[in-house]
């Protein structure tokens, strides 16, 4: 059977059909716009709109479709929420797809669909004894999905792997979950943009800071400094929790070298094990096409 995805993004929607579970190569690939400005039921067709496209260009209809969405399905309501489309947030999602696609659906998580599709076409496949695999997102936010024996762990309430929202520094930036000083306000992009602002008194992109880390400059330091010890503890929480075989880090921040370096140093300071870290903490291999791919294999 074809294994067919979809990943529902804010600006684009884009479709993957992968020939069978066990050569999993792509046959058929797809975008069009989403254009959320125009309402969730305009999001709908233009899902139903891209699924005909790919019906014609394989030849055949889908039996099943997974969808990565950017919030989730609220278990009990059956209705999105945590969506930043927030379109999407208290709709039927699940029900509404099905009945205008008349096949069965699953949605996941965005970064459940990045952490799936790593763990079983991507890094994870270099480490086949990993049970237990987290992917973590850090990039304009701050997220992650969690992968056991190669299937998705959502949760009671859906919310499987929110390391994000777990607070990390007392008194910090107000956060649009309702909390103050949750991860996503201390080390995301924008977070730490934010705080060299505030040190210096000028903007710059997370790229110049790391430049101007490397050339010395005060406040870059001090804002380096607090994404590597922020890191340390948010990371040695996750371990200490879950102790997964692989760590995977998607996401703009995610390219920063000295997170693998340093930052690792860090982790050693605040984990539970006498100071001793083994677990292997990996860049991603699949890039933008995780969602998708993560969304064929639900």
């Amino acid at each position: 059977m074809k294994l067919w995805g979809i990943d529902l993004g804010g600006t684009k929607i884009e479709c993957v059909v992968l020939d069978s579970v066990d050569q999993l190569n792509v046959i058929a690939r797809k975008r069009i716009p989403t254009e959320s400005n125009q309402g969730y039921d305009h999001i709908i067709s233009q899902i139903k709109k891209l699924i005909d496209l790919v019906i014609e260009e394989v030849g055949e209809t889908p039996q099943k479709v997974g969808f990565a969405t950017p919030g989730v399905l609220e278990p009990d309501s059956q209705v999105m929420k945590n969506c930043n489309t927030t379109c999407l947030n208290g709709n039927p999602l699940k029900k509404d797809l099905e009945q205008i696609l008349g096949v069965p659906v699953a949605l996941a998580n965005d970064a459940n669909c990045f952490a799936l599709a790593e763990a079983r076409m991507g890094a994870g496949k270099d480490y086949p004894h990993a049970e237990l695999v987290f992917g973590v997102i850090m990039g304009t936010g701050v997220g992650g999905g969690l992968v056991v024996n190669g299937k998705i762990i959502a949760g009671h309430h859906g919310i499987g792997g929110e390391w994000g929202h777990n607070i990390l520094e007392e008194n910090g930036h107000a956060c649009y979950c309702g909390k103050s000083g949750c991860v996503e306000q201390v080390i995301s992009g924008p977070a730490l943009e934010r705080f060299y602002k505030e040190q210096s008194g000028e903007s710059a992109t997370l790229k110049d800071i790391i430049r101007q880390y490397h050339e010395g400059n005060i406040h870059a330091v001090a804002t380096m400094e607090r994404l590597l010890e922020y890191y340390g503890r948010g990371i040695s929480t996750l371990i200490n929790v879950l102790d997964p075989g692989l760590i995977i880090i998607g996401g703009g921040v995610g390219n920063v070298d000295l997170l693998y370096t340093l930052g690792y140093e860090r982790i050693k300071k605040y984990i539970f094990n006498n100071g001793i870290v083994k677990t292997p903490i990996v860049k991603p291999l699949l890039g933008d096409s995780a969602g998708v791919f993560g969304a064929a294999l639900l």
